[in-house]
């Protein structure tokens, strides 16, 4: 580091010592090898679904629509009337909160009734049920798995299951007709006030796991959110935590015109609601799958079990895995509200957060400041120039390489996934005091405890080879004191804040040591062609002089000079 300070101090290296610099620092800029757990997943968006009717397919459904759409809600809202009646019936002074199971003539009402009813209310509203394989029973599979989750049409395999209980939220059973039905079905509820919920929620699904029949079987969608059935997306360890066998269960559409799809960029509620009445057929295929028994090792993790049991469902559905949860839906609606694409947001949160330990709040955090730098850019994404501007710094060797560190699949942008990870592995690990400390001594020219502009000004335009550099702007925003000088704690406090400095410094100091290595072994080859050019000489013009001085000790002579010259 002296070396280098006294280049800064008393510039006028020459131009091939400088464009050796550039050389050594160009030699440095290569594509760094990536961990493949962190690699993005293989389909980008599963939460979105933008479909669109063509001219023939939106005149069809108009036509269909003026017969099918009123005849088929009026017979709808009937047998939902007739099912209230009798889940009514079968839950009158019956606990409200399902603490106690439905036995006898009740449990068989509400079930029989209500799966008829069911059958006749899908078949009426153009669905078409194609049943594979058999449900299991529920002592031989407590808990039924269901996925992929795309629709609240899913809830037909609940119909085809046999009404087994379902998880549902506690606010919903005070819906009219809808809450009473929903109480018959003995459902495991969630309460979003109570801190302890998913504990007491896990709780509930074991207890009835292992009740050994009493309770109806536990149908969970363990992906716990809806997508465009392009992949299957993180297993909730809910129905794996009691290790109890399970019987996963699939669902396809195999249908030209998808009108079930209910993403969180798509079509409402109502309008899927409306597409389908006035479709004359929408098929579905329902298929059971063997029972999964867990092993010792699944129930001592499961998070194991729920990979497991996903990798099977998803090898017989043909599709990947990957690992997006509901907070990445979390973050794409945040990233729709500042304005960015509401894919940016996606980042596999659950494995990123394992991996990298990170929480959702330091993480919506970044998404702020991400924000911030990609809104000047189209898609979201930053590129070398915004990257930059942000940093306050002009486009130069150092700033390349830590772009490219951040750039992790090469393609000239940085998205927020390769931004959050960038900063985790890379910034967050170099912003320590102790390259802080190294950073503000080098600063500190006269080492008089504070930095002034012409100091800050004087590194940095020598650093990154740009001799009429404007650094006032980003002295500015350090001096906080408006002192006209940075003290160490005002030094700190911005390096904190801002890790990807910390990390331009120490790409730095690696470019430096590249560079230093590179010139020694030049100037070292440098002074063997030119000794060894001497000695030519001397032997062409001086061959009688052998008996006058000792070629011997003429070589140490050389020697000696040159290790002086090389130190």
């Amino acid at each position: 580091m002296r070396r280098w300070r006294r280049e800064v101090e008393q510039p006028g290296g020459g131009v091939g010592r400088a464009a050796r610099r550039g050389a050594a620092m160009a030699q440095r800029l290569f594509p760094l090898p990536r961990q493949q757990s962190l690699y993005p997943p293989s389909v980008r968006n599963p939460f979105v679904h933008e479909g669109r009717l063509s001219a023939r397919d939106t005149a069809r459904t108009v036509l269909l629509g003026l017969i099918l759409l009123p005849f088929r809600a009026i017979c709808v809202a009937f047998i939902l009337l007739l099912a209230w009646l009798f889940a009514a019936v079968a839950t009158f002074c019956h606990p409200g909160r399902g603490s106690v199971p439905l036995m006898g003539w009740k449990r068989r009402v509400s079930q029989c009734a209500l799966q008829c009813l069911g059958r006749v209310m899908f078949f009426l509203m153009g669905f078409q049920v194609e049943v594979k394989g058999k449900v299991a029973g529920p002592l031989e599979a407590p808990i039924l798995v269901v996925a992929p989750h795309s629709s609240f049409f899913d809830g037909i395999v609940c119909i085809v299951a046999g009404l087994p209980s379902i998880v549902s939220r506690l606010e919903n059973l005070s819906a009219p007709v809808f809450g009473t039905i929903l109480r018959s079905l003995q459902p495991v509820l969630v309460s979003r006030l109570d801190p302890d919920s998913r504990r007491n929620t896990i709780n509930e699904i074991t207890k009835r796991a292992t009740s050994g029949g009493q309770w109806p079987q536990v149908l969970i969608f363990p992906e716990g959110t809806c997508t465009n059935r392009s992949c299957l997306i993180t297993f909730k360890q809910g129905a794996f935590i009691p290790g109890v066998p399970v019987q996963p269960v699939l669902l396809r559409y195999p249908n030209k015109l998808d009108t079930v799809t209910w993403t969180w960029q798509g079509y409402s509620f109502k309008e899927l609601c409306v597409m389908t009445f006035c479709q004359l057929l929408t098929r579905v295929e329902v298929e059971f799958l063997p029972v999964h028994v867990p092993t010792e090792e699944e129930k001592k993790d499961p998070t194991l079990f729920a990979n497991r049991v996903r990798n099977t469902m998803a090898t017989a559905l043909n599709v990947p895995v990957t690992d997006h949860t509901f907070e990445d839906c979390r973050l794409m609606i945040s990233a729709g509200q500042l304005t960015l694409p509401m894919e940016a947001g996606l980042v596999e949160f659950t494995k990123i957060s394992k991996k990298l330990n990170l929480k959702w709040d330091p993480i919506r955090d970044q998404l702020d400041t991400f924000a911030a730098i990609a809104n000047a850019s189209k898609g979201g994404r930053i590129g070398m120039e915004e990257f930059a501007e942000y940093l306050k710094l002009p486009v130069s060797d150092v700033l390349k390489e830590l772009f490219l560190l951040f750039d992790r699949n090469g393609d000239g942008t940085i998205d927020f996934r390769e931004y959050v990870i960038g900063l985790s592995v890379l910034c967050n690990p170099a912003n320590t005091e102790e390259t802080i400390q190294m950073a503000f001594k080098l600063f500190d020219i006269d080492d008089d405890g504070s930095i002034t502009e012409e100091e800050f000004a004087c590194i940095l335009r020598s650093s990154l080879g740009v001799p009429d550099l404007d650094v006032s702007q980003l002295f500015k925003e350090i001096d906080t004191d408006h002192s006209g000088k940075i003290a160490y704690n005002e030094f700190k406090d911005f390096a904190f804040k801002h890790p990807e400095y910390a990390k331009l410094f120490t790409t730095y100091l690696e470019l430096q040591r590249c560079q230093l290595q590179t010139l020694d072994e030049e100037d070292y080859q440098t002074l063997e062609d030119a000794y060894s050019q001497s000695k030519t000489t001397v032997s062409e013009k001086t061959p009688i002089a052998r008996n006058k001085v000792s070629p011997e000790s003429n070589e140490e002579d050389i020697s000696s000079t040159s290790d002086k010259k090389d130190d």
